[in-house]
């Protein structure tokens, strides 16, 4: 699964109304000759072909097109319409995302049918290995349960993405067909027992191990499932998967499942595929795939000019989210009510030219510095941070950069793709559940039916990793100690649920900050109106694109229904509340 290509040809016969005719990629050898031809494809070179197919969609781009507006790694729709970014760039360039960013989108906008046709493309190539291997006489009976099992999980997994994007989805199987005559599928209907039962399939026909790192396995599925009962706020449910799947749980290479000592090792291609990572995109470079094997969908969010990636400036972290990583001098812990009382120190007007001194004597969570590129402050092996050098428009992106998914200087050429118009294309994968999700679910978990004592164990696992390995911290330019007042406590008890609740939450907002959960969070938490429109009324002072934004309640939680979707289903999509 490190190279998604595969020499038979692929396209889409049994297309839905979700979805324009197409399962095309680069990587394939040939272009699709229109349909599927099922003689060809119904055996098991064929089948395991389109699984292949199925899982490359994973990065959001494919078939149906999409890149940065499909990307798997959600920076979009999870990242900037949240409090952890802005879009960054100028204002003019990718002009989409900013209604988006200010929940002034409307159903016309491009951003979501291009996302929209990516999930519906990746549900289509997993129906389409499922109606393959029915025909198929040469696959043995624990490989039928094994590829349909991925194949069910990656269906879940897209539709899953489709509901906390829109909520009112269609849930499409393998028996929607042209030939049926039932493509038109309506949206009104509550699809969460449906993904549940898929990958209530997968729990029951995957094994623990697979032959290759990309695969999913049993425990990735029971992962899967407790990410779902979250969002539905089953807590006690969630639960006894999540003690499962912390004690017993091991990688599709059989490794258990525990936290990488360093942090960024999660974030590194060169370490990727790690105890840590549950469930991740296979990203791979320079397989003459013409970059499109690689990370597609976060190609222009690097920073601008010089610096690594050569493109473009988007995704820049909020002066809010620098914030959060203030922690209290004597505790160590995070400032939970008034971390955004004031701003952390940044050189917002400055010059490249100009001198800066950064702050180094502010108390931060060492995480800061693995998660916002700011000035005077080293930058992987890239050297210090120059500041406005390495931004578009501070104006309208504020001062600072994204590094979790960026590359060492080191690895340029061998880890980022060299036929690109960019070396933003890079191998590093992008992990879509990683083990410090799922123990943070689980604390999430014990605050909610009352055991905080055990949540605290969690909270406090999580962050020892960054405690315990000071040397992984952050060195100064000279090398002679960190470059800022690192520190970081471990929590003693939480008094009560309330506080508990808050603890957990915000420890969540620190170790998977920019990695396009935030927004999806903070709408299953119930309280993305409270947190957002005090996110915007603190920007609009810094940011004029939001000074006419607001989330509302009922409305903002969910995005709306792409207007040229509904035209298609004739009139069986129904678009979502207050759109």
């Amino acid at each position: 699964m490190k190279n998604r290509k595969f020499k038979i040809v692929i396209a889409t016969l049994l297309t839905t109304v979700v979805l324009f005719v197409a399962c095309s990629k680069k990587f394939l050898e040939k272009n699709p000759i229109g349909s599927l031809d099922q003689n060809t494809l119904a055996n098991k070179a064929g089948v395991e072909g389109v699984l292949i197919g199925a899982y490359s969609m994973l990065d959001g781009y494919g078939g149906a097109g999409g890149g940065w507006q499909s990307a798997g790694s959600n920076w979009v729709y999870g990242g900037v319409a949240s409090d952890d970014a802005y879009k960054g760039s100028d204002p003019g360039d990718q002009a989409d995302i900013v209604p988006i960013e200010t929940f002034t989108a409307t159903a016309s906008n491009g951003y979501f049918n291009q996302k929209w046709q990516a999930l519906y493309d990746g549900i289509q190539r997993c129906n389409d290995v499922l109606r393959l291997m029915s025909a198929a006489t040469d696959i043995s009976a624990d490989d039928q349960k094994r590829i349909s099992g991925e194949a069910r999980f990656l269906r879940a997994h897209y539709h899953m993405d489709a509901k906390k994007m829109w909520n009112n989805v269609p849930f499409v199987d393998e028996t929607i067909t042209y030939a049926a005559g039932n493509f038109n599928v309506e949206n009104t209907a509550d699809i969460w027992p449906k993904i549940i039962a898929d990958l209530d399939y997968a729990i029951a026909n995957l094994p623990a191990t697979q032959s290759s790192v990309g695969r999913v396995n049993v425990w990735a599925a029971k992962a899967m499932k407790a990410k779902a009962l979250m969002f539905k706020k089953d807590f006690a449910g969630a639960l006894p998967i999540l003690k499962d799947v912390i004690a017993n749980g091991v990688t599709t290479s059989g490794k258990k499942y525990a936290l990488t000592p360093n942090f960024f090792d999660n974030f590194n291609a060169e370490t990727k595929n790690s105890s840590e990572a549950i469930f991740s995109s296979q990203q791979s470079v320079n397989d003459n795939s013409g970059g499109s094997n690689g990370g597609w969908g976060d190609v222009l969010n690097f920073p601008y000019n010089g610096g690594p990636g050569g493109c473009c400036g988007f995704y820049q972290p909020s002066v809010s989210l620098a914030n959060s990583f203030k922690v209290d001098p004597v505790s160590g812990l995070p400032l939970l009510d008034t971390w955004n009382a004031s701003d952390f120190k940044n050189d917002q007007g400055i010059a490249s030219k100009d001198p800066f001194t950064p702050d180094v004597t502010t108390p931060v969570d060492p995480r800061l510095d693995f998660t916002i590129g700011r000035r005077g402050i080293p930058y992987l092996d890239w050297g210090v941070h120059p500041g406005n050098d390495w931004i578009r428009d501070q104006n309208n992106g504020g001062p600072y950069s994204p590094i979790k998914h960026v590359y060492y200087k080191r690895q340029a050429g061998a880890l980022t793709d060299n036929s690109f118009w960019t070396s933003g294309v890079t191998a590093n994968n992008y992990t879509i559940i990683r083990f410090s999700d799922v123990l943070l679910w689980a604390a999430e978990c014990e605050v909610e039916v009352g055991s905080l004592a055990n949540a605290v164990l969690l909270v406090n696992q999580v962050r020892s990793r960054i405690k315990d390995n000071p040397t992984t911290w952050v060195k100064n330019a000279a090398g002679t100690g960190y470059a800022a007042n690192y520190q970081i406590g471990l929590y003693t008890a939480f008094p009560d649920q309330t506080y508990g609740r808050k603890a957990v939450r915000f420890e969540r907002k620190l170790e998977l900050a920019m990695e396009g959960h935030r927004f999806f969070d903070l709408v299953r938490y119930g309280i993305a109106d409270v947190e957002l429109n005090a996110y915007i009324a603190k920007e609009k002072a810094k940011r004029t694109f939001f000074t006419n934004a607001s989330f509302t309640k009922g409305k903002s939680e969910y995005f709306p229904i792409p207007q040229s979707q509904i035209d298609l289903s004739k009139g069986k999509l129904k678009q979502n509340p207050g759109y």
